[in-house]
């Protein structure tokens, strides 16, 4: 399965496009849509840029491996916003996070009202939680406004 198009406009708007390397909350130098160093060439470097053309080709490259951890760590079948809802996730808490989860866990055994409910478990920072709601109602079917992306 891959992300669909409203999936990764929602990713995208919940990481941050950024065509400057900037350091994230907790130091790490970062460029693009989320990606550092540990996603892969190119490594972001202080004051590298990149064009949106540029930015969006490494984001569509970085998803990749999120969508093929989420795929691997999912038993059950899920429908797409259920998928998007959890490679934003993984994306965000990084692929040995997500697949140790409960909201994997809760998916293997069939408790989709569990799995929704375990994305607020990763509630830090606290800023966090707004995105985590998000992906919840995403993961729900539920619309998701701009404002909780």
């Amino acid at each position: 399965m891959r992300t669909s198009q409203e999936g990764r406009e929602l990713l995208a708007e919940r990481e941050g496009v950024r065509l400057r390397a900037y350091r994230d909350s907790v130091g790490v130098l970062t460029i693009g849509v989320g990606h550092t160093a540990s996603a892969g060439p190119p490594a972001p470097k202080s004051g590298m840029t990149l064009t949106r053309a540029e930015v969006m080709a490494l984001f569509a490259k970085d998803l990749v491996k999120y969508e093929k951890t989420v795929s691997d760590s999912l038993a059950r079948a899920v429908n797409q916003r259920q998928f998007d809802a959890c490679v934003s996730l993984c994306y965000n808490v990084g692929q040995g996070g997500f697949k140790r989860s409960s909201v994997v866990k809760r998916i293997n055994v069939g408790d989709f009202d569990g799995a929704a409910r375990a994305f607020l478990m990763w509630n830090k920072p606290r800023e966090i939680l707004s995105r985590r709601r998000g992906e919840q109602q995403q993961f729900l079917g539920n619309p998701v406004a701009r404002s909780e992306a």
